[in-house]
């Protein structure tokens, strides 16, 4: 699969999460050759795969900041793209909610930064109008935001890799990047895989490696503790809830989101066929793990019984586990996105 001898790569993308292959979507094509290198055996198995599914619509994050911008503009970007090519979705919006006075202020505050950031229709509602939407949900107010939703991660994954692999992109799959080389016109790309390693020339390169990009940035040369770089391994799990509860809510329900935005809290959130489940929670670890510590089960319970009163123990059944790269580090501020220069 890789340029050997003359040949030579225009584009090299390091990862094959939904972030790699909308990059790969975008440049493939033209003639161009482009190559995605991917260490897992298939496309989206970390962090791509191993979330909410939620569509975001830019509420939480610091005004004026690029995640911001980028998740409201992302947040339209996802629904065309759906509508066109026919990717499950469901535009349920979702409500974020108080249980008490002091959560009721912190709402206000949250309203006020969505309005900020340019949300539309961002409404605060009464505990009334919470009961004729979520009759089941136990608030005295809450933020709706109609522009949240759910999608089919995978579905999303499956068309984006079918675009860049019409536009010509070639996936190298169980394939390790082990070395990067600065050379005269572009990089020199060092590949282990089954066969062994191999080396390869390539004009550009986009690092897409998720939970493994300060790893492939330090294999560029660049100082990843000067730039800010270096990641910290925020893991969140999450419970499935059973016993014929999931359709008891219409639409995702979140919490009032915890101090410096570490996690936003253990929310309810449906999938496309409205199958709930609970999480993530945020615990920072050291090495990848995606098992689920059954032990987390109380936490879950208690951290959602006060706004869904019709959980029980019981219903809770654990489900998976993803893991965020975050430049975030435990009680540390909201970071802002970096870049190098």
């Amino acid at each position: 699969m890789y340029s050997r001898g003359s040949d030579k790569a225009e584009i090299t993308i390091i990862g094959a999460g939904v972030i790699g292959l909308a990059v790969a979507s975008r440049v493939a094509g033209e003639g161009r050759q482009v190559y995605i290198i991917e260490q897992n055996d298939s496309f989206g198995k970390e962090t791509s795969s191993r979330n909410s599914e939620i569509i975001h619509s830019g509420t939480y994050y610091p005004p004026g900041s690029l995640k911001a911008e980028t998740c409201r503009e992302g947040n339209a970007i996802l629904y065309e793209i759906c509508q066109r090519y026919g990717i499950g979705y469901r535009k349920t919006g979702k409500l974020i909610v108080a249980t008490n006075d002091e959560e009721s202020g912190e709402l206000e505050s949250l309203l006020k930064n969505g309005q900020q950031n340019g949300v539309q229709g961002l409404a605060m509602l009464s505990e009334g109008k919470v009961k004729e939407m979520e009759p089941n949900v136990k608030a005295i107010a809450a933020i709706f935001s109609p522009s949240s939703g759910v999608i089919d991660s995978l579905a999303l994954m499956k068309y984006l890799d079918y675009s860049a692999r019409e536009g010509g992109a070639r996936t190298a799959y169980r394939s390790r990047v082990v070395g990067i080389e600065k050379s005269a016109d572009g990089y020199e790309m060092t590949i282990e895989d089954s066969s062994g390693t191999s080396s390869f020339p390539t004009r550009v390169v986009i690092n897409c490696a998720g939970l493994s990009s300060d790893k492939i940035a330090e294999l560029a040369g660049i100082d990843i503790d000067k730039a800010g770089y270096r990641l910290h391994y925020c893991k969140g799990e999450y419970f499935s809830v059973g016993n014929n509860k999931s359709r008891l809510v219409k639409r995702p329900i979140y919490p009032i989101p915890e101090p410096n935005i570490a996690s936003m809290g253990i929310h309810a959130t449906l999938d496309i066929d409205g199958r709930m489940r609970l999480g993530p929670n945020a615990r920072y670890i050291d090495e990848i793990d995606y098992s689920v510590d059954q032990r987390q089960k109380g936490d879950f319970y208690e951290s959602v019984k006060g706004f869904l009163p019709f959980i029980e123990y019981e219903d809770l059944e654990p489900e998976m586990a993803g893991i965020r790269p975050k430049l975030q580090g435990p009680g540390e501020p909201f970071p802002r996105f970096r870049h190098q220069t």
